[in-house]
C-alpha cells in the first residue's frame, strides 16, 4: 500500500526508529536552540517545526504537524510517563515522530551524568544550565545538593581522604547552609548503617540519585526539565477535584503515589447517594425514657448515649457491620444525662445533667465504676462539660454563673466567676477553653494567665456548638435561626444551613464523614438532616423518627456510620445502602 503523497509508508517495528530519515534541512537547522521560543530567520520554516519550549525539532517521522503549546506539552507529558514505565523505545519513537523534546539537550545530559554518578560532569553541566534557570541562587542550591551525595557516597565507600577533600575544599568554599556541612562532618567515622540511618539517605545507587533528581528538578523551568511524575499529579489534581464536586463523597482521597490503582480515569468521579449513610441500619429502645445526648469515642469503638431516664448505656461498635452491641449500663446518677463527653484515651466518660444539676459524675469504662463525683455546691448548675487535653483535664459550667477548670480526679484548679455558660469545648492545649453564653457570644478563656476575648456573635441565643478537629470551625444551632458554620480564627460566618427545624430547644450537630466535609444535625421536625460543608441546601434528610431529634453523632473512624437519638426514646444507626437483608429502608 502506498502513503499518501505517493510517498512509501515505512513499517517499524518494536518501537525501532529507523536508521536514517529523509528531510531536508541539516542537522545544524534541526537541532539549533532558540532562547525566546522563535525560530532563527535562516530556518525553512516547511521542514522545521518550532516549539514552544524553545526546541526546534529533532528528525520527524511522516508528514509535518504544526503543534500548538498544549499539544506539546502532552506530548512531553506522555513521554515521560512512558519512560517513568520503562518503555524508552516507544518514547523515543513518540519524540521523534512529533518532532518534540522531552528535556532540553543539556538537562538529558545533566541527569545522565548524575544518575551515573558522575559529579564532576555534572557539575559542569550546570554551568550550561546556569542561563535557563529562573532565580540565580538555584545554582548554588544545586550544586551544594550535588556534591553532599557525592560526599555520602564517598563516606559510604570508605574513601575517607577523598570525602573529607570533597568536604573541606568543595562544600565549606560554597558557603551555603553551614549547619548541615557541620552535620555532614560527623558521618566521616560512622558505619555505613548508621550513616544512613543518621543522614536520612537511602544509600548508594539509583533510589537516592533519582531523589536527588527530583530535588534538582525543582531547580529547572519545566520546558528545560519536566517536574517527576507531572502526568500523575495533573490526573491527581483533576480526580480530587471531581471528588470535591461529588456531594457525597465520603472515602479516602488518592495521592499520585497512589497509582490510581482503585479508580477508573475513563469516567468523571460519582458517587452513589447509596454509599452516604442514609439507611436505617439499627434501631434501639434501651432507653426507657427520652434520649438527649450521645458521642462516640475517639476512636470510634464505643458509643455513650444518655437519657431522661438518669442512665448511660456504653455500646460496643462493630467498625465492619457499623452496628451496636450493647456494652454495659451506668446508673445511680442523681440527675439526668443531657450532656457527655470522653477523655482523650477512651477511658473515662464525663457526664452531667439539666439546668438543676450541680454534679460531674467520671465513670471507668472499662470497670463500669464511679471514678469520682465533682461538685462544689448543691446551688450550682453544671450542664455542659469538655475534655480534650492528654492530661485529662476538663471544663465544667452552667447558667447560673458558675465555670471551673478541674483534673481527671474532680479537683478544681480555676475558677472563673460570673460567666454564665451555655456550652463549652476546651482546647487541646489544655489550658484555652471556648464557651457560649447568655450574651449569644463565643468567648476564649485562658486559664494560665486568666484572660479572656470575643470570638464572635449571634443575634439569637446560642443553644449548643460543637468545634472541629483543627479548631478552626464551629458549628452553632441557634435558636429559631438553625445551623451556622463560622471561622472562629477569622471570625467570619462562613455558612448559614438550610432546611432544619430549630426552635427553643437544645439540639446538638456534629462534623463527620472523611477529613469532616459534611455536617449532620438534629431537628424538631423529627428528620436528621446532612449537608455537605461547602453547600447550604441538605444533601440528605433522614426519616424515621417520630419526635423531636436531639443530637445527632458521627463515628470518627467509620465515616459511613451516622447515629441520632430522640425524644421518641429510640437510639437509630445509619448507614450506607449496602443490600445487606438487615437494612431497614427510609
Amino acid at each position: 500500500m502506498e502513503a499518501s503523497g505517493g510517498h512509501s509508508a515505512t513499517m517499524v517495528h518494536n518501537g525501532d526508529v529507523p536508521n536514517r530519515l529523509e528531510r531536508n534541512g541539516t542537522s545544524d537547522q534541526r537541532d539549533r536552540f532558540t532562547t525566546n521560543g522563535d525560530a532563527s530567520t535562516e530556518s525553512d520554516e516547511e521542514n522545521d517545526t518550532v516549539l514552544g519550549n524553545g526546541f526546534t525539532s529533532p528528525e520527524t517521522i511522516g508528514p509535518k504537524k504544526q503543534l500548538s503549546r498544549c499539544e506539546q506539552d502532552i506530548i512531553r507529558l506522555m513521554g515521560q510517563h512512558l519512560r517513568g514505565l520503562g518503555f524508552n523505545r516507544s518514547a523515543d519513537l513518540l519524540m521523534s515522530e512529533s518532532g518534540c523534546r522531552l528535556e532540553h539537550p543539556s538537562a538529558a545530559k545533566f541527569r545522565s551524568h548524575v544518575m551515573a554518578g558522575e559529579y564532576q560532569k555534572a557539575e559542569q553541566d550546570l554551568e550550561e544550565l546556569k542561563s535557563l534557570m529562573d532565580c540565580p541562587q538555584s545554582l548554588l542550591k544545586m550544586k551544594f545538593l550535588l556534591l553532599e551525595q557525592k560526599y555520602l557516597e564517598l563516606v559510604e565507600e570508605g574513601k575517607i581522604l577523598e570525602a573529607l577533600q570533597c568536604l573541606r575544599e568543595e562544600l565549606t568554599p560554597l558557603k551555603f547552609n553551614t549547619e548541615r556541612v557541620h552535620t555532614l562532618s560527623m558521618f566521616l567515622c560512622t558505619s555505613r548503617e548508621e550513616l544512613r540511618s543518621k543522614a536520612g539517605w537511602a544509600g548508594t545507587g539509583n533510589e537516592s540519585r533519582n531523589k536527588l533528581m527530583e530535588l534538582l528538578q525543582g531547580f529547572l523551568p519545566p520546558s528545560v526539565m519536566l517536574p517527576p511524575r507531572r502526568l500523575y499529579t495533573l490526573l491527581s489534581q483533576a480526580v480530587e477535584l471531581q471528588k470535591k464536586r461529588c456531594p457525597y463523597h465520603n472515602s479516602p482521597t488518592y495521592s499520585a503515589e497512589d497509582g490510581f490503582q482503585n479508580i477508573s480515569l475513563l469516567y468523571d468521579h460519582v458517587c452513589n447517594k447509596n454509599q452516604f449513610p442514609s439507611k436505617i441500619k439499627q434501631v434501639l429502645s434501651d432507653h426507657c425514657d427520652e434520649v438527649w445526648y450521645c458521642k462516640f469515642s475517639p476512636d470510634g469503638s464505643k458509643l455513650a448515649t444518655g437519657s431522661k431516664d438518669a442512665t448511660i448505656i456504653v455500646w460496643d461498635v462493630n467498625k465492619e457491620t457499623g452496628e451496636l452491641k450493647h456494652r454495659r449500663t451506668l446508673e445511680r446518677h442523681t440527675f439526668q444525662v443531657s450532656f457527655l463527653c470522653w477523655t482523650p484515651d477512651g477511658r473515662f466518660i464525663l457526664a452531667c445533667g439539666p439546668e438543676d444539676s450541680s454534679e460531674v459524675w467520671i465513670w471507668n469504662v472499662e470497670t463500669g465504676e464511679t471514678k469520682t463525683k465533682m461538685s462544689q455546691s448543691p446551688d450550682d448548675s453544671l450542664t455542659s462539660v469538655s475534655c480534650n487535653s492528654a492530661n485529662g483535664n476538663f471544663v465544667t459550667g452552667g447558667m447560673r454563673g458558675q465555670f471551673y477548670h478541674c483534673d481527671i480526679d474532680g479537683n478544681v484548679l480555676d475558677t472563673w466567676e460570673g460567666v454564665r455558660v451555655q456550652g463549652l469545648y476546651m482546647k487541646k492545649d489544655g489550658k484555652t477553653a471556648v464557651a457560649s453564653d447568655t450574651h449569644s457570644r463565643l468567648r476564649e478563656y485562658n486559664f494560665d494567665d486568666l484572660t479572656s476575648q470575643n470570638l464572635i456573635k449571634e443575634d439569637h441565643s446560642i443553644m449548643s456548638f460543637t468545634v472541629d478537629s483543627n479548631e478552626r470551625l464551629a458549628l452553632l444551632s441557634v435558636a429559631y435561626q438553625g445551623v451556622h458554620l463560622w471561622d472562629i480564627k477569622d471570625k467570619i460566618l462562613v455558612r448559614k444551613f438550610q432546611g432544619v427545624s430549630q426552635g427553643f430547644y437544645t439540639i446538638h450537630s456534629c462534623f463527620g464523614g472523611v477529613d469532616e466535609k459534611f455536617v449532620a444535625s438534629g431537628s424538631e421536625d423529627n428528620n436528621v438532616y446532612i449537608w455537605h460543608i461547602k453547600e447550604e441546601m441538605p444533601i440528605a434528610v433522614l426519616q424515621g423518627h417520630t419526635r423531636t431529634v436531639n443530637c445527632v453523632a458521627w463515628n470518627p473512624v467509620v465515616p459511613t456510620m451516622l447515629v441520632s437519638v430522640s425524644d421518641d426514646c429510640s437510639i437509630r444507626v445509619w448507614g450506607s445502602d449496602d443490600g445487606s437483608e438487615n437494612s431497614t429502608e427510609v
